[in-house]
């Protein structure tokens, strides 16, 4: 399931040097020495290097005030708050029985004090662990109905750091309480380990709560799933469509259907979540369809799915076309299978792909799947929401591509309209994920947060576009985004990023042509663009030279306005 302890404090001393760095520093009120070389570990198998500064024993409140101290000098990318609830139950005995009734309001407040502080002090993330519940049972369950108790207060300051957290977009919650729920009270905490060491969590557990922490770290760096690629019989339902006909697959409410409508229930609730569904099963496409369109029982329908293949050609190749008509990263897709030959299968031919290992009862599927913890996000929009319709639509355009004898041709017929305006209020929250998600048109891979992007909105010295597009088919929405700095009489192209979706079809040269006219009202005589290298962002290398661009001795680009002409494209510019 997860690598071992002592696995991880093997990988902790692996080579990392090829690997992307996230700098982090582990504050905790108990012993986290293990904690850290789990966490360093485990960026070693998510293929990120973990540099960490480990803190000394309970020195938070030392090391946040101190605006001297190594934490501020370490620059992390991230600030780890390991509190245990071990120390809470000390201090909540220690409280007046008077004031009891209001000690989860009071430790939130110094909780959140120390937030303010390093917001104030450094650009770093925050990752807060909440409290696993632990009673003490003095009033048993009437405990529940007393404001006073510990389980109560315990409680109600784990929901406050949930509000907070939802308050500010740099601070995210690690939950603890999750991983007891998962894993229960006797696994996650050791108490011979607490009282002799300080240590709250078991070695046992270790493993899964450094999964949770680079989980999120790897998703600060643009790395997460956001696309689910389904196996049908049983996976889905239980049975083969093809032999035990509609009335013969198991779904619904009686006997082992229930745990495949369960694990129905739960993927749709990441396809609403923005979570890309796709099917892709050896069958014929007419039967495989057919408990989508008839089953009374089934909750996934085909609109719920953004892309259908059903054949008899290998799955591989099958993902392959999936991923080229849906336009995104192979190492975003996650395959889910109930046969072991086809799981490796694709996991021979396809390394990038993520084939978690189903357990072979379907009753697990959920539990599992949940504790893999695959689908972890940083942020969410209505724009995601409306990810299956746009992507299902993206197919639609294809198979009429078909049907034109010439590309061009076939643009010309998508009836495409596009507009660009200055950022506003209502799109920032969109720009900014655009920012933080982007990877492969991006040209300098620049990621902002909703308050940095409203500040560049409100200054004078920037120049900002955002970019729609929609067609027959329907509405892409927000699919573009530059920022554009001034530099004396010129604009420096300081964000270039592109959805890729709407990628071959004419939008770069419109943005070009937008960029120029906006930049030239301005009274600007030249663009200045800079690409800057990453491990996914190869197809915008040349995009500049392309664009018309002269390579500079700095290895900068720049375009004369004057002397630009503007491309052609199959797009109209069209006001809101």
């Amino acid at each position: 399931m997860f690598p071992s302890l002592i696995e991880l404090k093997k990988y902790s001393k692996k080579d990392m040097s090829n690997l992307q760095e996230y700098r982090m520093v582990l504050l905790g009120d108990c012993a986290t020495q293990h904690l850290a070389q789990a966490i360093r570990g485990y960026g070693y198998v998510n293929k990120l290097k973990i540099s960490l500064l480990d803190t000394d024993y309970d020195q938070i409140i030392a090391q946040v005030m101190d605006l001297t101290s190594e934490l501020y000098q370490y620059h992390a990318d991230a600030t780890i708050l390991c509190m245990c609830v071990e120390k809470l139950y000390e201090r909540y005995c220690k409280t007046a029985v008077e004031l009891r009734n209001q000690f989860g309001k009071t430790e939130y407040e110094k909780i959140a004090r120390i937030w303010e502080t390093l917001r104030r002090n450094q650009s770093g993330k925050i990752l807060q662990f909440n409290f696993p519940e632990a009673d003490d049972r003095c009033f048993g369950n009437f405990g529940n109905k007393m404001n006073i108790s510990f389980i109560r207060q315990l409680r109600e300051l784990n929901l406050l750091l949930m509000d907070g957290a939802a308050q500010h977009k740099d601070t995210y919650i690690i939950d603890i309480s999750f991983l007891q729920n998962l894993y229960g009270r006797k696994t996650l905490h050791d108490e011979t380990l607490y009282y002799v060491a300080k240590m709250p969590f078991s070695m046992e557990v270790l493993p899964a709560i450094a999964h949770e922490i680079v989980t999120v770290a790897s998703v600060f760096r643009s790395r997460f799933a956001k696309c689910i690629v389904l196996d049908l019989d049983n996976t889905l339902w239980g049975g083969v469509i093809g032999d035990d006909g509609l009335e013969g697959i198991q779904i619904g409410e009686l006997g082992l259907g229930h745990a495949f409508y369960s694990f129905q229930l739960w993927l749709k609730e990441l396809s609403r979540r923005g979570i890309v569904l796709a099917v892709c099963s050896k069958n014929d496409e007419e039967k495989a369809k057919e408990p989508f369109l008839k089953h009374p029982e089934m909750v996934l329908r085909l609109d719920d799915i953004a892309m259908f293949v059903a054949n008899w050609e290998d799955k591989a190749s099958n993902i392959r076309k999936i991923q080229k008509t849906l336009n995104l990263g192979m190492d975003s897709f996650v395959f889910l299978d109930d046969n072991p030959f086809e799981r490796n299968l694709v996991k021979s031919m396809i390394p990038e792909i993520t084939v978690p290992e189903l357990p072979e009862d379907p009753a697990e599927y959920v539990t599992f799947l949940q504790e893999q913890n695959l689908f972890e996000t940083i942020n969410f929009s209505e724009a995601d929401a409306e990810r299956t319709r746009q992507y299902r639509e993206e197919a639609q355009r294809i198979s009429m591509q078909e049907n034109y004898l010439s590309y061009e041709e076939y643009l010309n017929n998508l009836k495409m309209e596009g507009m660009a305006k200055a950022f506003d209020k209502f799109h920032i929250p969109r720009i900014a994920q655009l920012t933080q998600r982007s990877n492969q048109f991006n040209l300098r891979t620049i990621r902002y947060s909703e308050e940095q992007i409203a500040e560049i909105a409100s200054n004078s010295d920037y120049q900002t576009l955002y970019f729609t597009l929609r067609d027959q088919f329907g509405d892409h929405g927000l699919v573009s985004v530059v920022i554009m700095k001034r530099e004396e009489n010129n604009y420096f192209v300081d964000t270039w990023l592109m959805s890729c979706r709407v990628l071959k079809r004419g939008m770069e040269e419109f943005v070009m042509n937008c960029m120029v006219l906006e930049a030239g009202k301005q009274g600007a005589e030249c663009l200045i663009g800079e690409y800057k290298k990453t491990s996914k962002n190869a197809m915008v290398e040349h995009l500049y030279e392309e664009m018309g661009f002269e390579t500079m001795p700095d290895e900068r680009f720049r375009l004369r306005l004057k002397d630009y002409v503007p491309k052609q494209v199959s797009i109209l510019r069209v006001e809101s």
